[in-house]
C-alpha cells in the first residue's frame, strides 16, 4: 500500500490496495492514514454498492438515508428516477445546489455523521469536482485570542435554513433532513473524540449564534467560514469513474463544484453515524419546520405514515 500526501494541510492518495478485500492490517493502515490526514483518495476503486457498503460498515454503523428502507448507499445525482436530468424547477436540482455551499454532513440531524464517502459512477465532461476544507489547520491559524472568543460561541444546525438561503422553501417530510426533530445545537469548535485535535465546526446549515442577532450571526459565521476555507487548507478532487473518497466530517468541511447540469452526474454516497458520546446534540424548535417533536435518533417517523 503506498499513501501519498497531496500539495495541503489535508489529504493523501492512497494506492496499490483493494477496498473489496482489505486485510486486518491494511485496514488499521488506513484507519491511521485517515486520521491523519482527513481524506483519503483511491483512485480507480469500482466498487459496487455492497462493497461500498461493507468498507463503510469498517468506521461504525451505516446511517440510513432512506427513510423506507434499509441501503448502504445513496444516489449523489442529477438522473431521476425516470432517467432524465433535474431540472431548476425540480426539488432534486435544488437540494444539489445547496451541496455547493461549504459544510458537514448531518450536523442538522440530532446525531451527526463522523465519517462519509463517495464514490464515481457517471460525470460529466468537467467540472463537478469535490472540495475538502481542513478545519484543524484553520482552528490552528487563528490567533489566541480569536481561538477564545470561538471556545464559548454556540450554534444551530438546519437544512431548512441552508436550502432558504438558496431560495428553496421545503416542507416537512420524511425526507433525510426535512424533519420535525429540531435544530441540533453544537459548539463552534470541535474536539475530535479520537484525535484530540481541535477544528472549527460550522458550515452552511450553522445559525443564530447565542447571544447575536440573526443578521450579525449570519455575517459573522459567513466571515469565518470564508477565511477557514482557503489554501493551503483546501483539496479539490478531481474525480475518475472508480474513484472513491473518504472524509472525517468531524474536521473537514466539504462542497460540490458547478458543472454543466445538461450532462449527468452520479456519485454513490455512504455515510456512518457518529458517536453519540461526541456527535448527539441537543435540539430546539425550528420555526421553519413548522412543527416539533423532539427525539435523538435520525430515524423518520413520518416514514411509517
Amino acid at each position: 500500500m503506498r499513501i501519498e500526501p497531496v500539495d495541503a494541510t489535508l489529504g493523501a492518495v492512497v494506492s496499490d490496495v483493494n477496498l473489496a478485500a482489505l486485510t486486518g492490517t491494511e485496514w488499521e493502515d488506513v484507519h491511521a492514514a485517515f486520521l491523519r490526514y482527513g481524506v483519503l483518495v483511491f483512485p480507480g476503486q469500482h466498487l459496487d454498492a455492497a462493497a461500498q457498503g461493507r468498507f463503510a460498515a469498517r468506521f461504525g454503523a451505516l446511517e440510513q438515508m432512506s427513510p423506507r428502507g434499509e441501503t448502504p448507499t445513496f444516489p449523489i445525482a442529477n438522473i431521476k428516477p425516470d432517467g432524465t436530468l433535474a431540472t431548476p424547477e425540480d426539488e432534486q436540482y435544488r437540494i444539489l445546489k445547496g451541496n455547493e455551499g461549504w459544510h458537514t454532513d448531518s450536523t442538522y440531524m440530532p446525531l451527526a455523521s463522523k465519517v462519509a464517502m463517495l464514490s464515481a459512477v457517471v460525470l460529466p465532461p468537467s467540472g463537478g469536482e469535490t472540495e475538502f476544507a481542513d478545519m484543524r489547520a484553520a482552528w490552528d491559524a487563528l490567533e489566541p485570542k480569536r481561538q477564545q472568543e470561538l471556545e464559548g460561541m454556540s450554534a444551530y444546525h438546519s437544512l431548512f435554513y441552508s436550502q432558504s438561503r438558496q431560495g428553496f422553501t421545503h416542507r416537512v417530510d420524511h425526507l433525510y433532513g426535512f424533519h420535525d426533530k429540531g435544530a441540533p445545537l453544537r459548539p463552534v469548535v470541535k474536539v475530535h473524540p479520537e484525535t484530540g485535535r481541535k477544528s472549527i465546526y460550522t458550515g452552511r446549515h450553522a445559525h443564530g449564534l447565542l447571544g447575536m442577532s440573526a443578521e450579525d450571526s449570519e455575517r459573522y459565521l459567513d466571515e469565518l467560514l470564508e477565511w477557514a476555507c482557503q489554501p493551503p487548507r483546501v483539496y479539490r478532487h478531481v474525480w475518475s469513474v472508480g474513484d472513491l473518497v473518504v472524509w472525517d466530517n468531524r474536521c473537514l468541511m466539504h462542497r460540490a463544484c458547478p458543472y454543466d447540469e445538461r450532462h449527468p452526474r452520479h456519485l454513490r454516497g455512504s455515510r456512518v453515524s457518529g458517536d453519540p458520546a461526541s456527535e448527539l446534540a441537543p435540539t430546539d424548535a425550528d420555526s421553519r419546520a413548522g412543527a416539533y417533536r423532539p427525539s435523538d435518533s435520525n430515524r423518520s417517523a413520518l416514514a411509517a405514515l
